[in-house]
């Protein structure tokens, strides 16, 4: 029994086991006792009663209308919400999506965020000195050729000339000559490097090759992962930090790429979290993208100030969302048009389509949901309407049924 990992008397043992709390509930009590020392019988008591009242209070009813209760209690304060695309995220005027339109992404479930966004924590060793935190910089943000030095054009030679920046180079960890390997990699041209100077050109003399050429090596990532533009270091107080320091190095990305982000060496890959459900669908699974819907949703009602609304109704958003396995959006190509009732489907969106389809299927509805049966007139099973009330066949005794 879970009991025994807690060095607490068999009364209060006892105390706490003879109630009707969830056994993580439970665990809590005996910690919370635990960690208090020496707690009296009587105290034991009023803790574990006052546990249990408030659990008792915060229990749903038998027939309360949790899904309408939810929609009301997010799209009550969402009516508030600033429609502002961007704000300052304090993070070096880094451009983060807030607010309405960031709601709006998630209850999509958008394959990819307008502006897609890592948080990067790092190793301890990595996590507060400055300098290995920069190594970690380079191997994560796209380094292109305009970042390592100066391009020009020798159009009398039809030649590429690329001037790098010793500087640039060193700080960066690449060579001159991985450079010009790259190059000859990607662009399948022959190049010729001397010190930091590399050039090439077309097999044949052609300006228009030329400049294609000029063209296609701007596009070449010569280090890093090509979907992260840009990444900005801050150092920040972090609470509980691994590394027993009061301030860590965090880095935030413009771009996505959790995946290969994971695999850096120095990346704490179990605080490292982006902004793209789907990535972290794919990388971690259905039960960390869930965890992530509902703390996304929360903070983006919490950036406006709404932060007032109980967390278990975005719980059960995300709920309706993952309990697929899967990562579903709430609209018409997702929950909403996956609902058994036809006339449920109707009432959201396209709906002469829902309609005609219905009709050429011999479609039933059998009216068990509230819209439905608020479309038709219809007493909603729900709460009083649940109950039909009939008169007894002796006395004039009432019964429910």
């Amino acid at each position: 029994m879970m009991v025994q990992e807690f060095d607490v008397s068999d009364d209060v043992a006892a105390l706490v086991e003879d109630t009707d709390l969830p056994r993580r509930l439970k665990d809590r009590v005996y910690e919370t006792i635990e960690d208090n020392g020496d707690v009296t019988v009587e105290q034991a008591d009023e803790i574990v009663r006052a546990v249990e009242n408030q659990y008792l209070d915060s229990r749903v009813d038998p027939l309360d209308p949790v899904g309408t209760v939810s929609a009301q209690s997010i799209g009550e304060p969402g009516t508030q919400m600033t429609m502002n695309t961007f704000h300052y995220a304090g993070v070096a005027e880094m451009d983060v999506t807030q607010g309405l339109p960031r709601l709006i992404e998630l209850v999509d479930a958008r394959k990819t965020p307008d502006t897609p966004m890592m948080t990067v924590y790092l190793e301890p060793e990595y996590a507060t000195e400055r300098e290995m935190a920069h190594e970690v910089v380079w191997k994560i943000e796209a380094t292109k050729i305009l970042a390592l030095g100066d391009v020009s054009t020798n159009v009398a030679d039809m030649r590429v000339v690329i001037s790098l920046n010793s500087e640039t180079l060193e700080e960066r960890a690449i060579t001159a000559e991985q450079v010009a390997e790259t190059i000859e990699d990607h662009l399948g041209v022959k190049t010729v490097q001397n010190g930091t100077t590399v050039e090439f050109g077309p097999e044949e003399p052609s300006y228009r090759d030329l400049l294609q050429l000029v063209e296609e090596l701007r596009d070449i990532t010569f280090k890093g992962i090509e979907d992260v533009s840009r990444v900005v270091i801050r150092r920040e107080e972090i609470e509980d930090a691994p590394s027993g320091a009061d301030e860590e190095f965090v880095l935030y990305t413009e771009g996505s790429a959790f995946g290969d982000v994971l695999e850096i060496e120095g990346v704490d890959d179990s605080r490292t979290t982006c902004n793209n459900l789907h990535e972290i669908y794919r990388n971690l699974g259905v039960e960390a993208a869930r965890e992530s819907i509902i703390e996304e949703t929360y903070n983006a009602l919490a950036e406006q100030g709404l932060g007032d609304v109980n967390v278990r109704h975005l719980m059960l958003v995300a709920d309706m969302m993952t309990n697929e396995g899967t990562i579903e959006a709430i609209g018409r190509h997702g929950i909403s048009g996956s609902k058994e009732s036809v006339l449920a489907r109707a009432a959201f969106e396209v709906t002469v389509n829902h309609l005609l389809n219905a009709a050429i299927h011999g479609e039933v509805d059998r009216l068990q949901g509230v819209i439905e049966n608020v479309i038709v007139g219809k007493p909603i099973k729900i709460g009083t309407g649940d109950v039909d009330l009939r008169m007894g066949s002796t006395g004039g005794d009432s019964r429910a049924d």
